[in-house]
């Protein structure tokens, strides 16, 4: 499958069903890996996409695209660290701290962490230690959200009777 033929027709088609089922189209993308040529789809909504929401997609979506030219289907939510590709996904990190990747270092650096504080067609503007700074939506390889892993509480492992699973599977 060609990139035009990803923009042109395939793209379109995920978003119509996105639209129908009420979910947002993140992104989709022609992955070639060892394994094969895999055609990803990443699916949002607002209340947090679930694995039911992704086989629904998966199933409607499937039929629609099998005279394409791809190996595996995979339906997916983006995560909560999604690269901010597109301007709805600028919008929603306004004020939050992102992470800008470049593909050429300014000042001998090519990653610069910050408060996402602004940001248009062509560039982005964030909050570095007080100052401001302007990075080219273009110059950037990868801008994402900083996931704050220090606020997430651990995960409870343990059956409902209090054993742990782990154990149980280990005798």
């Amino acid at each position: 499958m060609a990139k035009a033929e990803l923009t042109t027709v395939v793209e379109p088609k995920c978003q119509r069903l996105a639209d129908e089922l009420g979910f947002e189209l993140v992104d989709v993308s022609l992955d070639k890996e060892p394994t094969g040529k895999y055609l990803r789809i990443y699916i949002d909504k607002p209340e947090c996409i679930t694995l039911d929401d992704c086989e629904k997609y998966h199933r409607a979506i499937q039929p629609q695209l099998e005279s394409y030219d791809y190996d595996f289907l995979e339906v997916s939510s983006p995560g909560v660290d999604r690269p901010l590709k597109k301007d709805r996904d600028f919008e929603r990190a306004i004020g939050l701290e992102v992470e800008v990747h470049l593909f050429k270092a300014v000042d001998g650096q090519k990653v610069f962490t910050g408060e996402l504080v602004g940001f248009d067609k062509e560039e982005m503007t964030i909050l570095v230690n007080g100052a401001e700074m302007r990075f080219g939506r273009r110059a950037a390889s990868q801008v994402k959200p900083v996931v704050d892993m220090d606020g997430v509480q651990d995960v409870d492992l343990t059956d409902e009777d209090g054993s742990d699973e782990d154990a149980a599977d280990e005798e």
